[in-house]
């Protein structure tokens, strides 16, 4: 019996072979430039004695304190607080002012302007100034009179310029008060105390009490009849809080007692000439830094 021929062997099906990734095309080599004449380098500039000097105070300096390394951390420090509030005039028209020409927004200007003016016109008077209320032998333009009142309403006048420094330091006084107020209104009513700027709403509010304070204290130096019964009204004022222990407290704080005398004087003193003044310049600063940041809120 003949053997049955074998069946065909199926060819199996050739899969083709991955490509290889076609090699990036090399990059154009430029040209080597072209040679020419090389050009002048700039001549150094040659370091003055100032310039030596600067050179060596900073180095002192920064060896001791590091300078650089703080200024870069309050650099930093101020870009980041920049970052967090909205675009305002000056940084979407690049001007770093911290004021605008319209009249209402000069008010702070000129609040900052007379208190200048009236701190310089203070110091001078207070070379003159005498805080007693001392009345024996005193005679002012042949009546009795204190001694404050007489170091400042009448020697005063006896002084080259003294009459214009003490209404310089008048004049520049009542400008504040009114300035401070009225900046306070343009801020209400065009709504610049929302957000982001209650804080330096608040700033204000506390600047305009301390205006409304040195302008009181400042008018019981004088020791006249008018600072007299003014000192008596602020007296009566303070007696009156509630409850008695308190009022009593706080007359003997601010009046030193339940009646005018010596250590009422000294008290206004103090606090005008040295407690305000510093408490309202620190404020003034703060103030000014935060508009500094968050720009002036336009009007809408």
């Amino acid at each position: 019996m003949a053997d049955a021929p074998a069946p065909e062997a199926t060819p199996k099906p050739v899969v083709p072979s991955p490509a290889a990734p076609p090699k990036p095309a090399a990059k154009p080599v430029a040209p080597p430039p072209a040679s020419g004449p090389a050009s002048p380098t700039k001549p150094s500039r040659k370091l003055t004695m100032t310039d030596k000097v600067n050179l060596q105070a900073f180095a002192w300096f920064e060896s001791r304190f590091k300078l650089r390394h703080y200024a870069q951390g309050l650099r930093n420090f101020f870009y980041r607080i920049n970052m967090q509030f909205p675009v305002s005039h000056t940084e979407r028209y690049k001007l770093r002012i911290i004021w605008y020409w319209y009249p209402l927004y000069t008010l702070g200007s000129l609040a900052l302007l007379s208190f200048v003016i009236a701190t310089i016109t203070g110091i001078i008077l207070g070379f003159y100034y005498v805080p007693s209320t001392n009345t024996i032998g005193i005679t002012c333009h042949g009546e009795t009179t204190s001694e404050a009142w007489k170091s400042i309403g009448c020697k005063i006048y006896s002084v080259p310029f003294g009459f214009m420094m003490r209404q310089l330091h008048f004049w520049s006084a009542m400008v504040m008060v009114a300035a401070v107020f009225l900046h306070m209104v343009r801020v209400f009513f065009t709504q610049a105390y929302k957000k982001p700027r209650e804080l330096n709403w608040l700033i204000g509010v506390g600047l305009l009490v301390f205006t409304l304070g040195l302008g009181y204290t400042g008018y019981l130096l004088p020791w006249s009849q008018l600072s007299y019964w003014a000192g008596t009204i602020g007296l009566k004022m303070a007696l009156a809080t509630p409850p008695p222990a308190v009022g009593d407290w706080v007359a003997g704080l601010v009046f030193g007692g339940s009646s005018l005398g010596q250590d009422t004087l000294t008290r206004m003193y103090l606090l005008h000439v040295f407690l305000l003044p510093i408490i309202t310049y620190t404020l003034i600063g703060l103030h000014i830094f935060i508009v500094w940041i968050q720009g002036i809120a336009e009007p809408h």
